[in-house]
């Protein structure tokens, strides 16, 4: 199984930040990571350079596991035309790449009002998108999480979202963190969709809901990658970091993860 690293690690300092693309692609390839997962918000200076990007890539022996692009939560219909022009862009940028990926970000809103209505609305624009995709010859997936307004959490939201999307165009990028955030049996919730996910995000949380580090808290991986083997899975697995630890020190926590998950044998997987 492949191993990647989720750039969030960075981008969830905001203008804490002042280290560039190149710097985070040495920090993670240095962590001995085979990929990288980077978000439209985190691309920054090799923006529209999709040739210069694969070369930093190259340099530094890592993939590309997928592009994710993300905006408010594609539930606003005043956003529409915007949010589409995005994805639009995104596809452009990662379809220079092998085996392209472009992940879509939840469903998200300020309000639960109306969910049905705007989760309909999120599940039409993934849709289109991944028409889009499939017409540039990229995977799409989309991601679910458990913060910022997010309309996707519990079993039955998971469940409605994947009746609705079009399974020739859209697969699913499960993430075991918000899973188990969003109050979901993490084994139950893989075992119900396992032949829809193509993407997978590897997170952990505590019964606090908070973010820790990769075997520190509720998350049974072990189990995860049994099952995945038993699957035969063969995407990407993408380790991703938000704890306190990793505001601290974003390197060492993507060290940690990765020397934690080749404890558990995935190097042999």
């Amino acid at each position: 199984m492949r191993i990647a690293c989720q750039t969030y690690t960075w981008e969830m300092l905001g203008d804490a930040w002042r280290g560039s693309v190149d710097d985070i692609l040495a920090a993670v390839a240095d962590a001995g990571y085979q990929g990288v997962e980077i978000t439209n918000t985190m691309i920054r200076e090799y923006a529209d350079r999709p040739v210069e990007f694969a070369a930093a890539l190259a340099r530094r022996g890592l993939a590309l596991a997928a592009f994710a692009y993300a905006t408010t939560g594609f539930t606003d219909p005043g956003r529409r035309p915007e949010d589409l022009a995005g994805a639009r862009r995104a596809l452009e940028f990662v379809r220079s790449f092998p085996e392209p990926r472009l992940g879509l970000g939840g469903a998200a809103s300020p309000s639960r009002e109306g969910v049905r209505d705007k989760l309909d609305r999120a599940i039409a624009f993934y849709n289109e998108v991944g028409r889009l995709g499939a017409e540039m010859g990229v995977s799409v997936n989309v991601h679910p999480h458990s913060h910022y307004g997010s309309l996707l959490e519990p079993a039955e939201e998971y469940q409605y979202l994947l009746d609705r999307l079009d399974p020739r165009y859209v697969s699913f990028g499960p993430d075991t963190g918000h899973i188990v955030r969003g109050g979901q049996d993490l084994l139950v919730c893989l075992r119900a969709h396992l032949p829809r996910i193509t993407h997978l995000h590897l997170k952990d949380a505590n019964a606090d809901r908070e973010w820790v580090a990769l075997g520190d808290g509720i998350c049974d991986f072990p189990a995860v990658l049994s099952l995945l083997n038993t699957a035969g899975y063969n995407g990407w697995l993408v380790a991703e970091e938000e704890s306190a630890d990793a505001r601290r020190d974003g390197a060492a926590a993507i060290r940690k993860n990765l020397a934690y998950l080749r404890g558990l044998g995935i190097d042999r997987l």
